[in-house]
C-alpha cells in the first residue's frame, strides 16, 4: 500500500530534495559525510547524530526506491 504512494511522488522534485539533503549543510562538511565517518569509526552514539544520519540519507533512499519501484513490480 505504501509503495503505491511512493510511486506517485514526482521524480524531479524528489531528486532535487535528495541532492540538497545529501550535501546539506554545505560548509564546513556535509552531515551525511560526517555522520558516515562517525559510524565507521564507532563514534555515532548520540541520538541527534543517529537522527542526522537517518534524516540526511532518508531522501536518497526514498529516491532510489522510487526509481527502482517500476523494476521491482515487473
Amino acid at each position: 500500500m505504501i509503495l503505491k504512494y511512493i510511486s506517485r511522488i514526482p521524480v524531479i522534485p524528489l531528486a532535487v530534495l535528495a541532492v540538497f539533503m545529501l550535501f546539506a549543510p554545505f560548509t564546513p562538511e556535509p552531515h551525511l559525510l560526517e555522520k558516515s565517518r562517525m559510524l565507521i569509526n564507532g563514534e555515532l552514539t548520540k541520538g541527534i547524530d543517529i537522527f542526522d544520519l537517518f534524516w540526511h540519507s532518508f531522501w536518497v533512499l526514498l529516491l532510489l526506491l522510487r526509481l527502482l519501484l517500476p523494476r521491482l513490480k515487473s
